[in-house]
Protein backbone atom coordinates (compact mmCIF):
# COMPACT_ATOMS: atom_id res chain seq x y z
CA UNK A 1 0.00 0.00 0.00
CA UNK A 2 1.23 3.50 -0.83
CA UNK A 3 0.03 6.75 0.69
CA UNK A 4 0.99 10.06 -0.92
CA UNK A 5 0.79 13.02 1.43
CA UNK A 6 1.11 16.44 -0.15
CA UNK A 7 2.01 18.99 2.51
CA UNK A 8 1.16 22.57 1.53
CA UNK A 9 1.82 25.78 3.38
CA UNK A 10 -1.24 28.05 3.37
CA UNK A 11 -1.49 31.05 1.04
CA UNK A 12 0.07 34.42 1.73
CA UNK A 13 -1.25 36.23 4.82
CA UNK A 14 -1.56 39.84 5.91
CA UNK A 15 1.65 39.45 7.96
CA UNK A 16 3.72 38.21 5.04
CA UNK A 17 5.03 41.57 3.82
CA UNK A 18 6.64 42.38 7.17
CA UNK A 19 7.64 38.75 7.80
CA UNK A 20 5.98 38.66 11.20
CA UNK A 21 6.07 35.36 13.08
CA UNK A 22 2.57 33.94 12.72
CA UNK A 23 2.18 30.91 14.93
CA UNK A 24 -0.97 30.51 17.00
CA UNK A 25 -2.32 33.94 15.95
CA UNK A 26 -5.35 33.49 13.70
CA UNK A 27 -4.77 35.77 10.72
CA UNK A 28 -6.34 35.85 7.26
CA UNK A 29 -5.11 35.59 3.68
CA UNK A 30 -4.30 38.49 1.39
CA UNK A 31 -5.84 38.75 -2.07
CA UNK A 32 -2.63 37.20 -3.38
CA UNK A 33 -3.08 34.40 -0.86
CA UNK A 34 -6.54 33.71 -2.24
CA UNK A 35 -5.12 33.69 -5.78
CA UNK A 36 -2.50 31.16 -4.67
CA UNK A 37 -5.30 29.05 -3.18
CA UNK A 38 -7.14 29.08 -6.49
CA UNK A 39 -3.96 27.98 -8.29
CA UNK A 40 -3.66 25.14 -5.78
CA UNK A 41 -7.27 24.21 -6.50
CA UNK A 42 -6.51 24.06 -10.24
CA UNK A 43 -3.91 21.42 -9.40
CA UNK A 44 -6.11 19.63 -6.86
CA UNK A 45 -8.93 19.24 -9.39
CA UNK A 46 -6.66 16.99 -11.49
CA UNK A 47 -4.77 15.28 -8.65
CA UNK A 48 -7.11 12.37 -7.82
CA UNK A 49 -7.10 13.27 -4.15
CA UNK A 50 -8.75 10.97 -1.64
CA UNK A 51 -8.89 13.47 1.25
CA UNK A 52 -8.18 17.08 2.22
CA UNK A 53 -7.06 18.10 5.70
CA UNK A 54 -6.42 21.50 7.27
CA UNK A 55 -5.47 22.92 10.63
CA UNK A 56 -7.87 24.76 12.91
CA UNK A 57 -6.45 28.16 11.88
CA UNK A 58 -8.34 30.35 9.43
CA UNK A 59 -5.47 30.79 6.95
CA UNK A 60 -5.19 27.03 6.54
CA UNK A 61 -8.92 26.44 6.11
CA UNK A 62 -9.30 29.37 3.69
CA UNK A 63 -6.54 27.88 1.55
CA UNK A 64 -8.07 24.39 1.57
CA UNK A 65 -11.64 25.54 0.87
CA UNK A 66 -11.23 26.19 -2.86
CA UNK A 67 -9.62 22.77 -3.41
CA UNK A 68 -12.51 21.18 -1.55
CA UNK A 69 -15.05 22.94 -3.76
CA UNK A 70 -13.27 21.82 -6.93
CA UNK A 71 -12.81 18.19 -5.87
CA UNK A 72 -16.07 17.65 -4.00
CA UNK A 73 -14.13 16.46 -0.96
CA UNK A 74 -14.80 17.83 2.52
CA UNK A 75 -12.14 19.70 4.46
CA UNK A 76 -11.36 17.62 7.52
CA UNK A 77 -9.86 19.65 10.35
CA UNK A 78 -7.31 18.43 12.87
CA UNK A 79 -5.94 20.55 15.70
CA UNK A 80 -2.62 18.68 15.51
CA UNK A 81 -1.87 20.40 12.19
CA UNK A 82 -1.72 23.88 13.75
CA UNK A 83 1.39 26.01 13.56
CA UNK A 84 4.01 26.15 16.29
CA UNK A 85 3.23 28.73 18.99
CA UNK A 86 6.19 31.14 19.01
CA UNK A 87 5.60 32.45 22.52
CA UNK A 88 7.22 35.85 23.12
CA UNK A 89 8.09 36.10 19.41
CA UNK A 90 4.48 35.77 18.27
CA UNK A 91 3.52 38.58 15.91
CA UNK A 92 6.96 40.20 15.85
CA UNK A 93 9.55 40.80 13.14
CA UNK A 94 13.16 39.73 13.67
CA UNK A 95 14.13 43.40 13.98
CA UNK A 96 11.63 43.83 16.82
CA UNK A 97 12.91 40.65 18.49
CA UNK A 98 16.49 41.91 18.23
CA UNK A 99 15.46 45.09 19.98
CA UNK A 100 13.34 43.45 22.71
CA UNK A 101 15.17 40.21 23.52
CA UNK A 102 18.47 39.80 21.64
CA UNK A 103 19.80 36.95 23.79
CA UNK A 104 16.85 34.56 23.33
CA UNK A 105 16.88 35.41 19.62
CA UNK A 106 20.59 34.55 19.33
CA UNK A 107 20.02 31.26 21.17
CA UNK A 108 17.07 30.43 18.91
CA UNK A 109 19.15 31.15 15.82
CA UNK A 110 21.84 28.73 17.03
CA UNK A 111 19.44 25.92 18.03
CA UNK A 112 15.71 26.62 17.49
CA UNK A 113 14.65 23.40 19.21
CA UNK A 114 16.69 23.38 22.43
CA UNK A 115 16.32 27.16 22.68
CA UNK A 116 12.83 27.69 21.32
CA UNK A 117 11.25 31.00 22.23
CA UNK A 118 10.14 31.35 25.86
CA UNK A 119 6.43 30.73 26.47
CA UNK A 120 6.23 29.01 23.08
CA UNK A 121 5.58 25.39 22.15
CA UNK A 122 8.47 22.94 22.25
CA UNK A 123 9.19 21.98 18.61
CA UNK A 124 9.64 18.35 19.72
CA UNK A 125 6.00 18.34 20.82
CA UNK A 126 4.93 19.86 17.48
CA UNK A 127 6.79 17.14 15.56
CA UNK A 128 5.23 14.47 17.78
CA UNK A 129 1.68 15.68 17.18
CA UNK A 130 2.26 15.75 13.42
CA UNK A 131 3.59 12.20 13.49
CA UNK A 132 0.60 11.09 15.55
CA UNK A 133 -1.68 12.65 12.93
CA UNK A 134 0.15 10.81 10.13
CA UNK A 135 -0.14 7.50 11.96
CA UNK A 136 -3.89 8.00 12.28
CA UNK A 137 -4.08 9.14 8.65
CA UNK A 138 -2.49 5.93 7.40
CA UNK A 139 -5.12 3.96 9.33
CA UNK A 140 -7.93 6.11 7.88
CA UNK A 141 -6.62 5.68 4.34
CA UNK A 142 -6.14 1.90 4.63
CA UNK A 143 -9.10 1.29 2.31
CA UNK A 144 -7.43 3.35 -0.45
CA UNK A 145 -4.60 1.33 -1.94
CA UNK A 146 -3.05 4.46 -3.44
CA UNK A 147 -4.30 7.28 -1.25
CA UNK A 148 -3.44 10.88 -2.15
CA UNK A 149 -4.02 13.32 0.67
CA UNK A 150 -3.66 17.10 0.63
CA UNK A 151 -2.62 18.48 4.02
CA UNK A 152 -2.79 22.28 4.25
CA UNK A 153 -0.72 23.43 7.18
CA UNK A 154 2.01 25.82 8.22
CA UNK A 155 5.65 26.43 7.46
CA UNK A 156 7.44 25.59 10.71
CA UNK A 157 5.23 22.65 11.69
CA UNK A 158 5.60 21.08 8.24
CA UNK A 159 9.38 21.51 8.28
CA UNK A 160 9.58 19.88 11.70
CA UNK A 161 7.39 17.03 10.47
CA UNK A 162 9.55 16.52 7.38
CA UNK A 163 12.67 16.23 9.54
CA UNK A 164 11.00 13.67 11.80
CA UNK A 165 9.55 11.69 8.86
CA UNK A 166 12.89 11.54 7.05
CA UNK A 167 15.01 10.87 10.14
CA UNK A 168 16.84 14.21 9.99
CA UNK A 169 18.07 16.13 13.07
CA UNK A 170 15.21 18.23 14.38
CA UNK A 171 17.41 21.19 15.45
CA UNK A 172 18.48 21.54 11.81
CA UNK A 173 14.99 22.11 10.44
CA UNK A 174 15.62 25.77 9.59
CA UNK A 175 18.86 24.96 7.75
CA UNK A 176 17.65 21.77 6.04
CA UNK A 177 14.37 23.34 4.92
CA UNK A 178 15.03 27.11 4.99
CA UNK A 179 11.85 28.06 3.16
CA UNK A 180 8.46 26.67 2.16
CA UNK A 181 6.72 28.67 -0.54
CA UNK A 182 3.05 29.48 -0.07
CA UNK A 183 0.86 26.85 -1.76
CA UNK A 184 3.82 24.89 -3.19
CA UNK A 185 3.73 21.09 -3.15
CA UNK A 186 5.88 19.08 -0.74
CA UNK A 187 5.11 15.43 -1.39
CA UNK A 188 6.03 12.41 0.70
CA UNK A 189 5.09 8.87 -0.28
CA UNK A 190 4.78 6.12 2.30
CA UNK A 191 5.28 2.71 0.69
CA UNK A 192 4.16 0.19 3.31
CA UNK A 193 4.99 2.85 5.90
CA UNK A 194 8.48 3.66 4.55
CA UNK A 195 8.72 7.37 3.62
CA UNK A 196 10.40 8.99 0.61
CA UNK A 197 10.46 12.68 -0.30
CA UNK A 198 9.21 13.11 -3.88
CA UNK A 199 9.09 16.89 -4.20
CA UNK A 200 9.89 20.05 -2.28
CA UNK A 201 8.58 23.54 -3.06
CA UNK A 202 7.17 22.41 -6.40
CA UNK A 203 4.93 25.18 -7.79
CA UNK A 204 1.46 24.14 -8.85
CA UNK A 205 1.74 26.15 -12.08
CA UNK A 206 4.75 27.91 -13.64
CA UNK A 207 5.07 31.42 -12.23
CA UNK A 208 2.09 31.08 -9.92
CA UNK A 209 4.09 31.22 -6.69
CA UNK A 210 6.81 33.75 -7.53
Amino acid sequence: MSLHVIFVRHGETVWHAENRYAGSTDIVLTERGHAQSRALADWAEQADLTAIWASTLTRSQETARESALRTGLPVSVDERLRELDFGIAEGLTRAEMQQRFPDPLAAFTTDPVTHHFPKGENPVDAADRYLAFLTDLQDLQADHRDGRVLVVGHSTAIRLALCRILGLPLPQYRRTFPFLANCALNEVVFNDGVPSLLSLNRPVTPGALT
